[in-house]
C-alpha cells in the first residue's frame, strides 16, 4: 500500500475516533446550529415536530458520516474495483460536487505522506491532515449549501458545520 493510501486511512480512522469521542458534544451542537440556521435562512414557521424532524435527521447523518470514517466499516471489505465503482456512484447521487475537495484531500495526503511514513508517525500526519484540509466531504457541502441553501439540504450542511467546529477546529463561514 502506497504511503498516502496508507496516510488516507489513518485519517478516517482518526476521524472516526474523534467523532466517537465526541458524539454527544456533536449532538449538542447540532441543536444549537440547526435553530439557528432555519432562524437564519426564514425556512419558515417550524413547529417542534417538524424541528424534531430535521433535528432527528441531523443525528442520522451524523451516525452514518460516524460509520463512513469507521475503519472497519462495510467500505474496506470490497476490493479496489468495488470501491472505485462505489464511490463513482456516490459521487453521481449527491448533491454536491465533492470530487474536487477528494482530489485535494488525496493530493494533501500524498504530499504529507512523501515516499514513505513511519507507522508512529501517521497519527500525527492525521491529525495535522483534518487540521489542515477539515473532514472531507464538509467543504464541499458547506459550499453547495451556501451557493444555494434549501431544506432538503439543511441536515447535511449542519452536520458539515459541526463537525468541522468540533473536531477539526474550524470556524465554518458565515457561523
Amino acid at each position: 500500500m502506497n504511503p498516502g493510501h496508507l496516510l488516507l486511512r489513518a485519517y478516517y480512522e482518526r476521524l472516526h475516533e474523534r467523532m466517537q469521542e465526541d458524539r454527544d458534544r456533536l449532538i449538542a451542537r447540532v441543536d444549537e446550529l440547526l435553530s439557528a440556521e432555519i432562524m437564519r435562512q426564514g425556512f419558515g414557521n417550524m413547529d417542534a415536530s417538524r424541528l424534531d424532524a430535521y433535528r432527528e435527521a441531523c443525528v442520522a447523518f451524523l451516525d452514518e458520516r460516524l460509520e463512513t470514517y469507521n475503519p472497519i466499516g462495510i467500505q474496506y471489505t470490497f476490493d479496489g474495483v468495488s470501491s472505485r465503482t462505489a464511490a463513482e456512484l456516490e459521487f453521481q447521487l449527491n448533491w454536491y460536487n465533492s470530487r474536487p475537495e477528494f482530489a485535494d484531500l488525496v493530493a494533501a495526503a500524498r504530499s504529507r505522506a512523501g515516499a514513505g511514513v513511519p507507522d508512529e508517525m501517521l497519527h500525527e500526519l492525521a491529525e495535522d491532515l483534518i487540521r489542515q484540509v477539515g473532514a472531507y466531504p464538509d467543504r464541499s457541502i458547506m459550499e453547495a449549501y451556501t451557493a444555494e441553501p434549501a431544506l432538503q439540504k439543511l441536515p447535511d450542511y449542519i452536520v458539515a458545520c459541526v463537525i468541522e467546529e468540533v473536531i477539526c477546529g474550524h470556524r465554518p463561514a458565515g457561523r
